[in-house]
């Protein structure tokens, strides 16, 4: 039995086994308690060569379920966009809840340039979902098959690109949130890169965070309902320019007021919209819908059903992942 105890690649977690595990802002949560049957984590190797993994204990393989089968097309799926990644499931372990399996996996780079990672999650008795760090991320050998009907059936915000759902991409953002501002040049990007893509955008306001996302939210409705999908990206683009407008009440108004102009309508008429039930009941089930999908941050881009945090990301990866899902799914641009 080994006696060591792992260190968990939370990154790893953060971006729901998405984004590379080996970004420069990795951080890593305090060791777990010593445990006989959890194995430790490779040493780091020699600069420019692969890792070699330490060859898997079968005493560690305790658990009928998952199968390693299973854990290694999920992980595949979940980050075979990235061709210099390698991992090597460790152990599956039972653990004292009837059900509840410990996985555990080394995680390396095929250049040797980055420190091997051990990652440990629990796969629920369900079978379709895991819990890694305090994060709850579906699971299985089509890990986003649910989201993405979740996403086809209720996904109703303005929109650019095709009409058809074959790739669609929906960028759940908060009109005050920095970074969303910052992931629009990306989504700019994406619509030339993918031009038979439909790009949608769906209102997350973070209420606690950003007192004034809501009613921004609000008015992109109206502006939507009045003017359509162009008038909605015009109006999007003057309120996260002036996105600092957004810090008081009265800033909101005149910021907001502002980009209903640049938009080609009436601030009267969006303001009076605003207010109905109407418009708070669309707001409310764009944020369920956000709560349903697990995501907790913003700005989030779901691919067919795949999510991703973008804020920060480069745009070589989020492009790269968009390219995989493209060819899980069979999709030909």
């Amino acid at each position: 039995m080994i006696r060591s105890s792992i260190r968990f690649a939370s990154e790893a977690v953060l971006v729901a086994f998405s984004l590379t595990v080996f970004s420069a802002a990795q951080q890593q949560v305090p060791a777990t308690p010593p445990q006989d049957a959890t194995p430790a984590a490779p040493a780091a190797p020699a600069p420019s060569a692969a890792p070699v993994f330490p060859k898997p204990d079968p005493a560690n393989f305790t658990a009928a379920s998952p199968t390693k089968e299973t854990i290694d097309n999920f992980l595949q799926t979940s980050w075979g966009y990235d061709e210099n990644r390698i991992w090597q499931v460790q152990a599956i372990l039972k653990t004292p809840v009837e059900g509840l399996s410990k996985v555990v996996i080394f995680v390396g780079d095929k250049t040797g340039k980055m420190k091997p990672s051990a990652v440990g999650f629990f796969v629920l008795q369900d079978g379709k979902h895991i819990i890694a760090d305090d994060q709850v991320i579906a699971f299985g050998d089509h890990p986003f098959a649910e989201y993405r009907k979740m996403v086809e059936d209720r996904a109703d915000g303005p929109y650019r690109g095709s009409a058809s759902k074959e790739l669609e991409m929906v960028e759940f953002a908060d009109f005050q949130c920095p970074h969303c501002k910052d992931a629009q040049a990306n989504m700019d990007k994406l619509a030339v890169d993918f031009p038979k893509a439909r790009i949608v955008f769906q209102n997350y306001p973070l209420a606690k965070l950003h007192p004034q996302a809501v009613k921004a939210a609000e008015y992109a409705v109206c502006v939507t309902k009045q003017g359509g999908s162009n008038a909605f990206f015009q109006y999007t683009s003057s309120v996260f320019d002036g996105q600092d407008g957004l810090a008081t009440p009265d800033g909101a108004t005149l910021t907001l007021n502002s980009a209903v102009v640049k938009a080609g309508l009436d601030p009267v008429k969006i303001a009076a919209c605003s207010s109905t039930p109407e418009v708070g009941h669309s707001v409310e089930a764009s944020v369920k819908l956000a709560q349903d999908l697990n995501i907790n941050e913003t700005p989030t881009l779901v691919i067919n059903g795949r999510q991703i945090p973008i804020g920060g990301a480069s745009y070589d990866v989020i492009k790269k992942i968009v390219e995989y899902q493209e060819k899980l799914d069979g999709i030909t641009q």
